[in-house]
């Protein structure tokens, strides 16, 4: 494996990584900010 393989396998760890954190902060943002009731009883039954 060459040296940039290892780069862009780092690169796309830190990415999904990122990603992954954006999700978590939209669905908190979402529940938290309006719909929280809603969210919840779909969840939740």
């Amino acid at each position: 494996m060459s040296r940039t393989d290892e780069d862009y396998g780092d690169l796309g760890e830190r990415r999904t990584r990122r990603i992954r954190l954006v999700a978590w902060v939209t669905i908190i943002a979402l529940i938290v900010g309006g719909g929280g009731a809603t969210v919840f009883t779909l969840l939740f039954g």
